[in-house]
C-alpha cells in the first residue's frame, strides 16, 4: 500500500487508511478511486497528486 501527496495543499492519501470523509474503503488503491475523486481538502484533481 502506497501515499499520494497532493501537490497543492500537501494532504495526504493513504492506501492503508483510505477516505472516510468520502466512504472510500481502508484499502483502496488510488488507481481505484474514481476518476472524478477529488482531493478532499482542497479538491485538486488525482493528477495533481504524486507517489510518497
Amino acid at each position: 500500500m502506497a501515499k499520494y501527496i497532493c501537490e497543492l495543499c500537501g494532504y495526504v492519501y493513504d492506501e492503508n487508511l483510505g477516505d472516510t470523509e468520502n466512504n472510500i474503503e481502508a484499502g483502496t488503491r488510488f488507481e481505484d478511486l474514481a476518476t472524478d475523486w477529488v482531493c478532499p481538502l482542497c479538491l485538486a484533481a488525482k493528477d495533481e497528486f504524486t507517489k510518497e
